[in-house]
């Protein structure tokens, strides 16, 4: 079993509605060529709608993915705190770190004025004795001059190299920002993570409604699963803030949980983006995971990323 990839599930990874919006009951859009209702707020109907339009920009966004590569392109300081703990919620490591991202010459570079660490965070090679956080450092971190990278992102999605860490990348890739397609090689998850096919999508809910998110009217997509499902599916809430003007994506919230006789997790994350000089770059991202598997210590992890640029 790739193990890489089981790991990846961890790393998966609010605002009051806007004057004089109605909070009455939602309706369902019966006429939507989707194959399961949606659940319209009255500002929604109002607005004329149009709902397909709006789900087939969510199953094709690439604002998300596009923000965490600009990352790479511009100077900004991050301050990163995680928390690894045991059965009985006990702390048993942890590192709070400053970063500093420096660009020149198309190339970029991180200075580290800070990185306290306890308990046995690293083992003795220096190396992170947790899949967390060795995903986390090998996601976030550099200690290597990078060269040469763009935010282009037409076809990155679907781009998938040779090798296990870059069929990992991939797979991470898909279920971070693409949520909602299938990603194949994670044994007995078959197509539950596809959850905009028709016989995923007859197990959630699926709700619009018109809310204001960090100053900008926005679209909330949110979506959850049926009752009777609840303990049938992957996603046990997948929330999205779209800004109106751009559907640039603001704000996403994920909780997903699965469990096999090989394997389990249980991972809940938040991340929002800001903008600067007209692009979009994540401005937080908060991870808590649980996550087991089988022949391995189970992984109860917390991390926290504030990034300033």
């Amino acid at each position: 079993m790739n193990l890489r990839v089981l790991y990846l599930l961890t790393a998966l990874c609010l605002s009051g509605l806007l004057p004089g919006y109605s909070q009455s009951q939602p309706v369902p859009d019966s006429l939507s060529i989707f194959s399961q209702p949606i659940a319209l707020d009255t500002f929604v109907i109002r607005s004329s709608f149009d709902v397909q339009a709006f789900i087939r920009r969510v199953k094709a966004d690439t604002t998300f993915y596009k923000a965490f590569r600009s990352m790479h392109l511009v100077p900004y300081s991050s301050v990163n705190d995680i928390r690894i703990y045991d059965s009985r919620k006990q702390e048993v490591a942890a590192q709070h770190s400053r970063v500093r991202q420096e660009i020149y010459n198309n190339c970029r570079t991180m200075t580290f004025p800070e990185v306290r660490t306890t308990g046995n965070y690293y083992n003795r090679k220096g190396e992170p004795n947790y899949y967390t956080t060795t995903l986390f450092e090998y996601l976030f971190l550099t200690r290597d001059t990078v060269c040469n990278e763009d935010d282009i992102v037409a076809g990155m999605m679907e781009a998938k190299g040779a090798g296990r860490i870059e069929n990992s990348k991939y797979q991470l890739k898909q279920l971070i920002f693409n949520p909602g397609s299938k990603v194949s090689g994670i044994p007995f998850m078959a197509d539950r993570a596809s959850i905009f096919d028709p016989d995923e999508a007859r197990k959630y809910d699926f709700r619009i409604s018109g809310e204001k998110y960090a100053g900008s009217k926005c679209y909330k997509f949110r979506i959850t699963p049926k009752k009777e499902y609840i303990n049938k599916v992957i996603y046990n809430e997948l929330t999205t803030w779209f800004r109106q003007s751009d559907y640039a994506l603001l704000a996403r919230d994920y909780a997903l949980s699965y469990h096999t006789l090989l394997y389990d997790f249980d991972v809940k994350m938040q991340v929002r983006t800001t903008e600067k000089n007209g692009k979009l770059f994540p401005e937080h991202i908060n991870y808590n995971g649980n996550w087991h598997i089988f022949s391995r210590k189970r992984e109860r992890v917390i991390f926290d990323v504030l990034l300033t640029y």
